[in-house]
């Protein structure tokens, strides 16, 4: 087959460029011929024989002020001229989105059956919901200017954002986002794709608040390889490996780390409160790691935390400690809950509950028989590698739903 990949970044920037990275390099493996359409970037890692990608736009700077920058991010006629480039010269039997609206915008999907038409040559659409965008337009349900979740867009559409100022604390933008959601709602573009993959049953009834996307979501739980991790044994630390922010529940974890001072704990990541993180004494902050070194650490720790205090997807973070047999504790929000089976590869407590999260965070270190009750069932408990994955992806991909 053939499969465009497109993603509005084409280098290092998140979760979503390592997936369609990893995907599309195990579809290659496969026999199958993948290219990529986004923004052009002096970091760009992959791409097109077309040579054909957007110019770049930073939907988080002052450039806004531009006066044609507002359209571009509602509907850009050069994503639209740009991925024509790319059709005409790949001819793909598949296109694959993922992260496209503001910078791509959904002209790309016009464009996309405008070609079907013209050329006769049937492709298929499909989707990976990395996040709510399609429902949400600050695709987090999370106020940035009060940190509390939010689920109005879900009930009464697109307009709370640009009240709530959820795009950045900035109504301009807000009321672009808030635009850009109602419009292409009314204009039912979204029904131009086949399937919608949501990585958890969570983002699956997140979705299926809009009755057009209902018809098309298929729950597709993330990839995870085991890892091979040098040597045996448990340290003797609890660890948490992830970015340093409010929403992922560090201001409360570290809090709770204040509290045991007899527990030795370790942080991996990097983040706007790594100045918070220092100032807890029995914590040993150990950087951003990666690959190799962060999976033989997590296999290491006798448990994580996952503290998170924003609606999750499918986190890796969580599949990566269970498949290096380490157990979890994790909030019980978004889609964390179906990841952790609880009393059994680790345990779940309320999210932003401190108090909830320490007495299970010392209850699980001072018992050894159920910790290592938790750390057997990580062994056995099993994902979907990443070949198992894209075994599931060509399904989508050849599966005629229209």
């Amino acid at each position: 087959m053939k499969i465009l990949m497109v993603n509005k970044f084409l280098y290092p920037n998140g979760g979503s460029e390592t997936y369609i990275f990893k995907v599309g390099g195990e579809l290659q493996r496969l026999g199958h011929e993948v290219q990529y359409f986004g923004m052009e970037h002096e970091r760009r890692m992959v791409g097109n024989q077309a040579g054909s990608y957007t110019s770049n736009m930073d939907f988080h700077t002052g450039k806004l002020q531009k006066i044609f920058y507002p359209f571009k991010i509602i509907y850009s006629v050069e994503a639209r001229k740009k991925i024509r480039l790319v059709l005409d010269e790949f001819q793909p039997d598949a296109v694959h989105l993922n992260n496209f609206n503001f910078q791509l915008t959904p002209s790309i999907l016009y464009e996309i059956r405008k070609y079907e038409r013209q050329s006769a040559h049937p492709v298929r659409i499909v989707y990976t919901a990395h996040d709510s965008q399609l429902v949400c337009p600050n695709h987090l349900m999370q106020n940035p200017v009060t940190g509390e979740r939010c689920r109005q867009c879900l009930k009464a559409g697109p307009w709370g954002c640009m009240k709530n100022k959820c795009i950045h604390g900035s109504r301009v933008k807000s009321m672009l986002g808030a635009i850009e959601g109602m419009l292409y709602k009314r204009l039912k573009t979204y029904s131009k794709i086949d399937a919608v993959i949501c990585p958890s049953r969570f983002m699956k009834e997140t979705l299926d608040t809009d009755s057009l996307l209902r018809e098309k979501t298929v729950v597709l739980h993330n990839f995870v390889d085991k890892p091979e991790i040098n040597g045996d044994g448990k340290g003797n630390f609890i660890l948490y490996f992830g970015r340093y922010s409010i929403e992922k529940g560090i201001d409360t974890l570290v809090k709770v780390c204040q509290t045991l001072p007899d527990i030795p704990f370790r942080f991996a990541g990097s983040g706007p409160m790594e100045e918070k993180v220092r100032t807890c004494e029995n914590i040993k902050m150990l950087g951003f790691l990666s690959g190799q070194e962060l999976y033989e650490t997590v296999a290491k720790a006798r448990f994580t935390v996952f503290p998170s205090e924003c609606y999750e997807n499918c986190p890796f973070s969580v599949m990566e400690s269970l498949a290096c047999a380490t157990p979890v504790i994790g909030s019980d929000l978004g889609g964390i809950p179906e990841l952790i089976e609880e009393n059994v590869t680790g345990e779940l407590f309320e999210s932003g509950n401190g108090e909830e999260l320490r007495r299970k965070i010392k209850a699980l270190w001072e018992d050894g028989q159920r910790l290592e009750r938790y750390t057997q069932a990580c062994r056995e408990a099993h994902f979907d590698t990443l070949e198992e994955y894209c075994g599931k992806l060509l399904k989508l991909y050849k599966k005629d739903m229209r």
